[in-house]
C-alpha cells in the first residue's frame, strides 16, 4: 500500500477515497458501517500473521469516528487477509434482519500461508456475511485468481477506477433490485410458465430464493425482488431441470432473465390396469441415457422438456418403449394393452420361475416365485409364457415340471403344480 499510485500513494489514495464514501452514506439511517484493518500494528520484521482489529465497530452514527480513524491507519507488514477475515465474523451485530457485507481493499495477496478462500466460504454457508467484494489497488492480472474464489473481484488500475468500483459496489448493495424470468417456448417466446424456479447461490450451492413461476393475464411473469451482491446459478425445475450458470444481476434496477424451457406433455394409458393392485409406474429416462429422469405414473400427465425419452414400464413383464418424441405444447398419449392374470397353485414348497416365451421359442426370465408353496394371483401383461417349477421334496432334477401358457388381456390363466 505504500507503492506509488498517480501523484501519491497507494494507501493515501484508498484513505481519502474511502473517507469520502463513508462520509456520503451519513445520510442513509439503513445502513451501519465498521472498520477493520490488518498488517498495521506490527513491522513486517514481526511477521505477525494475528495483526488485525476491529478499530470502530458497527454502531449509528459512527462515519466521523472512521473517517478519522482511516487517517492512523498506516501499512506496516504482513497481509492476514485469511485470519482478518475469519475474526470479521465476530465484527457483526446478531440480528437475522441486517445484510452482512464487507468490502476488502488490497493491493497484495495472503502472505501468511491462510487460505481466504475457503474462511470465506465457511463463512458464507453459515450465512455471517454475503458473498464479499475484493477490490485490489493495481493488481497484476495473475493475481485475480486468487481472490475470485473469495469474492465479486475487482481490479483498479488507478484512482479513478477505485472510486467507480467503490461506487459500484454500494449502489449494487443499497439499491432496490429486482428480476423477472421469462421461460422461452422453442420459437424464442416467453409461453411457459407454472415451474418451479430457484436462485442458487453459485458460491455456496444454497438456495436464496424459490418461487413457483406466474404469468398474469397479459403474459407477463412476476416481478421479484432479489439481492443482487449475489451471483446465481438459476434452475428452472423442468424435466429434466434447466440451469443458467453464472447470472449477474445489476443493482438498482430490473434485471429480465430469459431462460430456454419448451415443454410438451406425456400421458400413459392402460385399461384395466388395477390388475397391478399398485398403480403402475414408468421409469422415464433421456434416450438413450441411463439416468432416471422421473417415475410417472400411468393416467397421469406430466410435462417434459422437448426431446425423445426412453419409458420403462414397471408391468410384469416391464415394457421398454424407445424414442418417445415430445414436442412443444402438445400432449403425446401412449396406450398399452390391458393385462390379464394369473392364477398359480403349487401345493408344495419349492423353486419355481416364470419366463416370457417368443415365436422363435426364445425366453427370458421375468420373476421368480414365493418358495413357500400355496396359491398366489397377480396381474400380467399379455403373451406366452412357461413356468417352471420343482418340489423342494423331489429328489432330483428330472423332477422338474413345465406349464406354457398363453395370458390374454381381461383373461385369467389358472395354473396348478401338483
Amino acid at each position: 500500500m505504500l507503492a506509488p499510485w498517480e501523484n501519491t500513494l497507494r494507501i493515501t489514495a484508498a484513505k481519502q477515497i474511502l473517507s469520502d464514501l463513508v462520509d456520503s452514506l451519513k445520510v442513509n439511517d439503513k445502513v451501519e458501517l465498521a472498520l477493520r484493518a490488518y498488517g498495521h500494528q506490527s513491522p513486517a520484521k514481526d511477521q505477525n500473521c494475528k495483526d488485525t482489529r476491529l478499530e470502530i465497530g458497527f454502531s449509528k452514527n459512527n462515519h466521523d469516528n472512521i473517517i478519522k480513524r482511516l487517517e492512523y491507519v498506516y501499512p506496516k507488514g504482513n497481509t492476514p487477509i485469511a485470519y482478518s477475515l475469519l475474526q470479521s465474523a465476530n465484527d457483526f451485530p446478531v440480528d437475522d434482519s441486517y445484510r452482512n457485507i464487507i468490502i476488502i481493499i488490497t493491493d497484495g495477496i495472503e502472505s501468511c500461508d491462510g487460505d481466504p478462500c475457503a474462511v470465506s466460504l465457511e463463512l458464507q454457508k453459515k450465512d455471517i456475511f454475503l458473498k464479499p467484494f475484493v477490490i485490489g489497488l493495481g493488481m497484476r492480472e495473475q493475481f485475480a485468481k486468487e481472490f475470485e474464489c473469495m469474492g465479486s473481484y475487482f481490479n483498479a488500475k488507478n484512482i479513478n477506477a477505485f472510486r467507480t468500483v467503490l461506487n459500484g459496489i454500494l449502489a449494487q448493495s443499497l439499491n432496490k433490485t429486482t428480476a423477472s424470468v421469462e421461460l422461452l417456448d422453442d420459437k424464442g417466446n416467453p409461453t411457459e410458465t407454472n415451474v418451479n424456479v430457484s436462485f442458487i447461490n453459485n458460491f455456496t450451492g444454497s438456495s436464496e430464493f424459490d418461487f413457483i413461476h406466474y404469468r398474469d393475464r397479459n403474459g407477463k411473469p412476476d416481478t421479484v425482488e432479489v439481492d443482487p451482491v449475489l451471483t446465481y446459478n438459476i434452475h428452472v425445475n423442468t424435466i429434466p431441470p434447466v440451469v443458467k450458470k453464472n447470472v449477474f444481476l445489476k443493482g438498482g434496477t430490473h434485471n429480465v432473465i430469459k431462460i430456454q424451457s419448451p415443454q410438451g406433455s406425456l400421458k400413459i394409458n392402460q385399461s384395466n390396469s388395477t390388475e397391478y393392485g399398485n398403480p403402475v409406474e414408468a421409469l422415464i429416462r433421456a434416450s438413450g441415457k441411463g439416468e432416471i429422469i422421473n417415475t410417472q405414473l400411468i393416467h397421469s400427465s406430466e410435462k417434459y422438456l422437448i426431446g425423445s425419452y426412453d419409458i420403462e414400464l414397471l408391468t410384469l413383464p416391464r415394457i421398454l418403449i424407445k424414442n418417445i418424441k415430445i414436442e412443444q405444447g402438445e400432449l403425446r398419449e401412449i396406450s398399452i394393452p390391458a393385462p390379464g392374470r394369473v392364477n398359480l397353485v403349487y401345493a408344495s414348497k419349492g423353486i419355481g420361475s416364470l419366463y416370457e416365451t417368443d415365436a422363435d421359442g426364445k425366453q427370458r426370465w421375468i420373476k421368480n416365485i414365493d418358495p413357500r408353496g400355496g396359491q398366489i394371483s397377480f396381474g400380467i401383461q399379455p403373451g406366452n409364457y412357461k413356468f417352471v417349477f420343482r418340489s423342494d421334496k423331489a429328489m432330483g432334477s428330472k423332477y422338474t415340471q413345465i406349464k406354457e401358457f398363453t395370458v390374454k388381456s381381461g383373461t385369467t390363466a389358472n395354473i396348478r403344480i401338483y
